[in-house]
């Protein structure tokens, strides 16, 4: 049972349990500042929705790759970052296909029920771009295992960028917010993905994966990297006018260490940089989504 347990905790990468909820309110909170209504019984609902429905995510990407995985070289690095145990579930046969599409499905039937309990059209936006996601993580999935150009990246990825933008969905309505909002938010998934990638060059090598490392090299992921991360910057200057003076403040500190990232990435273009660097993508990611709930809070 014990066993059983830390497997579907590796399976759903538990122990970032608390970023997917806080990443989905980023987004609710910025639809409170420009309406009125207010309600915790709102913010828990859509905090729920929001970590039932990454979680089924997560599960439905090992569910896609769960034979490729049984290619993986080491269990060291990358692996151990996103999973505490250090364990692929389904293609070590710690959990079975079987049962973790039944996750998948438990998941996302609880996450559309929480959906259809917010109001008319937010429900049908929000349960719109859930399916929408799931959809282009599987086309993520499977279309960068044999590409020419990183179409899997530049499409498939857009799904983590539409996640908090279906947060401000799920109370707001589609407005110049959520455009600045996803024009923010998807060159920093792009040079997210792209720290992710290089740590991890060594297994989607033995994958023949066409990440970005195995298409364009170490040093062409490093200035990816760096090109999406100067985007990012540019957004970021025009997203601030729909904020305040909380998230200059905030907003700085996390561009700081995504600047702070590059640099490592640059100065050392391998794997070890990657994972040196990889922590901080993700506390800026952190950062910026605390900082724009704070900025109605405060």
């Amino acid at each position: 049972m014990k066993e059983k347990l830390k497997a579907y905790m590796d399976l759903t990468r538990l122990h970032f349990f608390f970023v997917w909820p806080i990443l989905f309110c980023a987004g609710l909170f910025l639809a409170f500042q420009y309406n009125d209504g207010f309600s915790w019984l709102l913010v828990i609902k859509v905090a729920l929705i929001g970590f039932l429905g990454f979680e089924a995510g997560l599960t439905l990407n090992d569910i896609v790759d769960g034979n490729i995985d049984k290619k993986e070289v080491e269990f060291d690095k990358l692996t151990k970052y996103w999973r505490v145990f250090g364990k692929r579930p389904i293609s070590q046969g710690l959990i079975t296909r079987q049962n973790a599409i039944l996750l998948f499905s438990v998941l996302v039937a609880a996450t559309s029920i929480l959906i259809f309990t917010l109001p008319f059209p937010q429900a049908l936006y929000v349960f719109g771009i859930m399916i929408v996601c799931y959809c282009l993580e599987v086309f993520y999935q499977i279309t960068k295992r044999k590409q020419n150009f990183p179409v899997a990246q530049l499409i498939g990825r857009m799904d983590f960028t539409l996640f908090p933008l279906a947060g401000y969905l799920c109370f707001g309505s589609p407005n110049i917010n959520v455009l600045l909002f996803g024009f923010f938010f998807y060159p920093l998934a792009l040079a997210h993905l792209g720290v992710n990638d290089i740590s991890d060059v060594a297994n989607d090598q033995a994958k023949e994966m066409k990440t970005i490392p195995l298409l364009y090299g170490l040093k062409g992921t490093a200035y990816w990297i760096l090109f999406f991360s100067i985007i990012h910057l540019v957004a970021t200057i025009f997203f601030l006018n729909v904020l305040g003076t909380v998230a200059i403040i905030g907003f700085t500190v996390g561009f700081s260490l995504i600047a702070a990232g590059n640099l490592i990435i640059l100065k050392g273009k391998n794997a070890d940089s990657g994972m040196k660097a990889l922590p901080m993508f993700h506390v800026a990611m952190l950062i910026y989504a605390i900082t724009i709930i704070l900025e109605y809070v405060i």
